[in-house]
């Protein structure tokens, strides 16, 4: 029997998941690295514990000490935890809009949570920017910075790019994964591409981000205007993203992450967020440029509660005018849907 320890002990050593209708469809194994099954729900968690980890080690962070971080969401979740398990105070800057489950939750774990309006980077009120300030306002508090703090990336090459290795058997011919802070992405391609150039990186990137002309063209230009995705595509390259190996780059809409999202859990019971429809999405397209035989790993970054009053809402899904590619009907109307629960 193997005892893990606290909630740290916990994170990472997930499982590596046949996609078995989309590995039937491709002939090629589809294969999703189960980040969600991290303690605190994410991939993030891995960053988050490591950026703690590392101010400890560096002496930064000292006890009873404060964490201050910009987040759309899952790293403050993680870090809310190891902050808990650790005797942190946690205080969580987060734009306003993203999900309203994730600011339940982060609440509930008891970290401090500062909304701020949703702005472009460039302005000064962006959350990120607003974190900065606040974590040197606080006595004794650090900024974990996760964009540009590459204590990020650093752990994914220490432990997700040798996890998937290991897991596949070092057969492994390409890495699709999305990006928000990079650190995923540049941390694999790194380890991976280390113990065999030939395996194919490549980025999945949703409308209104940059980085898919900036890996075609050198060029940071969106690719249409905004996305329902959250935590991921951005219009900066960050330290993280700038150290990752990425070969090509894959650009998916809207209705088809969401499409996938539906298929993963009707036809996988996987119950996910947009980020692993968007990235398993991307995964069979690389899959069929590939051809039959190949193997190609994606990230499953995070389950679908956090997301109920959107993704899996009928009537929000109608509103974006997706929920044909969700495979639903219409929402009932109000009247009609009081008169049932009435009846």
């Amino acid at each position: 029997m193997t005892i893990l320890h606290g909630f740290s002990g916990s994170v990472g050593n997930t499982p590596l998941i046949r996609l078995a209708s989309f590995s039937a469809e491709t002939d090629c194994e589809i294969l999703g690295k189960a980040e969600f099954l991290n303690p605190g729900g994410s991939v993030k968690d891995r960053a988050a514990r490591a950026i703690i980890d590392d101010a400890e080690q560096r002496g930064t962070l000292r006890p009873g000490g404060t964490v201050v971080e910009g987040t759309a969401g899952n790293t403050g979740i993680g870090l809310a935890h190891v902050c808990n398990a650790r005797g942190y105070r946690c205080v969580i800057v987060m734009p306003d809009n993203q999900s309203p489950e994730k600011f339940q939750l982060i609440e509930a774990l008891g970290a401090e949570l500062r909304p701020v309006k949703a702005v472009p980077y460039s302005d000064p009120s962006h959350y990120q920017k607003v974190a900065a300030r606040t974590a040197q306002e606080i006595p004794g508090a650090i900024w974990a910075n996760q964009f540009d703090n590459t204590v990020n990336a650093r752990t994914h090459f220490e432990t997700t790019g040798p996890e998937i290795w290991a897991q596949t058997g070092g057969r492994i011919d390409a890495f699709v994964a999305s990006s928000g802070t990079g650190g995923t992405l540049a941390g694999v391609s790194r380890f991976l591409k280390a113990k065999h150039p030939q395996i194919r990186t490549v980025l999945a990137d949703p409308p209104g981000s940059s980085l898919y002309e900036y890996v075609r063209n050198g060029a940071l230009k969106a690719t249409g205007t905004g996305s329902i995705t959250e935590g991921i595509g951005i219009g900066r390259i960050t330290a993280n993203f700038a150290t990752a190996e990425v070969d090509a780059a894959v650009h998916v809409e809207d209705a088809e992450s969401v499409r996938f999202v539906y298929r993963l859990l009707n036809e996988e019971g996987l119950f996910l967020g947009s980020t692993s429809g968007i990235n398993v999405a991307a995964a069979v397209r690389v899959a069929r440029e590939l051809g039959p035989g190949h193997c190609i790993v994606t990230v499953l970054c995070d389950g679908g509660a956090k997301y109920l009053s959107r993704l899996f809402n009928r009537v929000w899904l109608e509103q974006k005018g997706l929920l044909q590619s969700a495979g639903l009907a219409a929402a009932p109307p109000i009247n009609h849907l009081r008169n049932v629960l009435v009846a």
